[in-house]
């Protein structure tokens, strides 16, 4: 059941991590399932530091994402609900738009 509810879930956790799209920084954004990666832009001398941001605001919010050089990666467990993959991608979002 666990498998089949995250599959219910795919649609919308790629609508929600791709609509990142468009914030600064942003190079790619790829998912398979409710797995998925933001892959940003390094800052010139300081490879992983932008995502270590990233990673750092949302942590303070609440919302806890990964980082691995350059790339946020977002997996939630497979107990999510629909508002927290929105509450997710809201604060990669407002992070983006915070870091340089």
């Amino acid at each position: 059941k666990l498998f089949e509810r995250a599959a219910s879930l795919e649609s919308h956790f790629e609508a929600a991590l791709h609509s990142l799209g468009g914030k600064p920084h942003v190079v790619d954004i790829r998912n398979i399932g409710v797995v998925g990666a933001v892959e940003l832009e390094p800052r010139a001398g300081a490879p992983g530091a932008r995502a270590f941001d990233v990673f750092l605001h949302c942590y303070q919010r609440g919302v806890l994402v990964r980082f691995t050089g350059d790339v946020i990666a977002v997996a939630p467990p497979l107990i999510v609900e629909r508002a927290e993959i929105d509450r997710i991608a809201a604060a990669v979002g407002e992070a983006l738009a915070k870091v340089a």
